[in-house]
């Protein structure tokens, strides 16, 4: 059971990095940036896809893992402070787990131990980060740190709010030990503000100093999590009766996988006994094809070959002589034949076994 789990984590980890790792370098040169995506996606992804139990938990957890690790990623390159980051991610992750409908988020009490874990997944996440960024005024690290888990009441609490009118939701008010922690945020974010830790607006003064800074806790701390937790839980609602399909891939993918090879030897071989034939005609008929000297190699011709295979053009040179063009014709019709040949015949010799991993899905599904 241990090894079956250390196995599936890795797999999380490793496809999740191969999703967010790429997106966040492509957003932007911060090596901290990229990291903090990725620390987020990998403890999010984790944590959830261990805890989905059945094969679709694995997909479930690259899935949620890869959108919070790339909206981590993107927040960090693009947005301007810790505070956009921060505020919509814990929410987003909420949402999310919140559509998947595996846990029983039906009432404050459950979707509070649920802010928690996902918490404390992200104080992990993000803290690799946290450690190597300079942030100036010291009290910062520490606020960085501690962030998911201040704001873990006013989530739970927001996610409580738009969550109570579904079918199923136990409790009606919340706890009175919530709502008092939940006011704990708003309270430290003023705090945070009046002592200058927390940049704030600095042109004006007086009545709209206070209005600017009421505005800004009221869109960090109320609209940015209530947007985030709405999108994140109609996003993964969407998104998971297409993903059960995935459940199964590894019984296709076992399947197919001699087929699938058997349709690629063949078709390998069709350019490489192509490519011979485009070689030696340009050879012994020069002029045969555009744009060839005598630095033209078999490479050439392999990749000539398989662009033609593709029904592509390739640049670098192109068919000019009738027997030229009738060997590319006679090519094309070659490499349709056997795609065409073999799929039927792939598809009649398996198609039972398909449709017995079908009905065993149907079957899980229905149970």
């Amino acid at each position: 059971m241990l090894n079956r789990s250390i196995w599936s984590a890795a797999r999380i980890a490793a496809a999740t990095a191969v999703v967010v790792v790429p997106f966040g370098y492509a957003i932007t040169g911060e090596h901290t940036d990229v990291l903090m995506g990725i620390g987020c996606g990998l403890a999010i992804g984790v944590g959830v896809g261990l805890r989905g139990g059945s094969q679709g938990g694995l997909w479930i957890g690259i899935s949620v893992g890869s959108i919070i690790g790339v909206v981590t990623a993107l927040l960090a390159g693009e947005g301007d402070g810790w505070g956009m980051i921060l505020a919509p991610i814990l929410p987003l992750a909420i949402g999310l787990i919140s559509g998947l409908g595996r846990t029983s988020l039906a009432g404050y009490r459950d979707i509070s131990r649920e802010t928690f874990i996902v918490s404390v997944l992200l104080t992990l996440g993000f803290l690799p980060a946290a450690i190597t960024i300079e942030f100036g005024h010291p009290l910062r690290r520490a606020l960085v740190a501690a962030f998911p888990m201040a704001m873990m009441p006013w989530t739970a609490l927001i996610a409580g709010l738009l969550s109570r009118r579904r079918q199923g939701w136990r409790d009606a008010r919340p706890p009175r030990l919530l709502v008092l922690g939940a006011a704990l945020l708003p309270t430290l974010m003023g705090v945070l503000f009046a002592t200058g830790v927390v940049n704030q607006p600095t042109r004006f003064s007086g009545v709209i100093h206070v209005l600017l800074i009421v505005l800004i806790l009221f869109t960090s701390i109320v609209l940015v999590p209530a947007a985030a937790f709405l999108l994140g839980r109609t996003a993964i609602t969407w998104l998971q009766p297409r993903l059960r399909v995935y459940g199964h891939l590894a019984d296709y993918l076992r399947v197919m996988w001699v087929p699938i090879g058997g349709f690629a030897v063949g078709y390998l071989t069709i350019i490489v006994l192509f490519a011979g034939f485009y070689g030696m005609l340009g050879r012994f008929q020069p002029g045969a094809f555009a744009d060839i000297g005598a630095s033209t190699g078999i490479t050439d011709w392999l990749s000539f070959s398989f662009f033609t295979a593709l029904g592509q053009d390739f640049i670098a040179m192109a068919p000019v002589s009738v027997s030229a063009r009738l060997l590319v014709g006679a090519h094309l019709i070659l490499s349709a034949g056997w795609a065409v040949v073999l799929f039927a015949a792939v598809m009649t010799s398996i198609g039972p076994k398909l449709d017995r991993i079908a009905r065993r899905g149907g079957e899980g599904r229905e149970e």
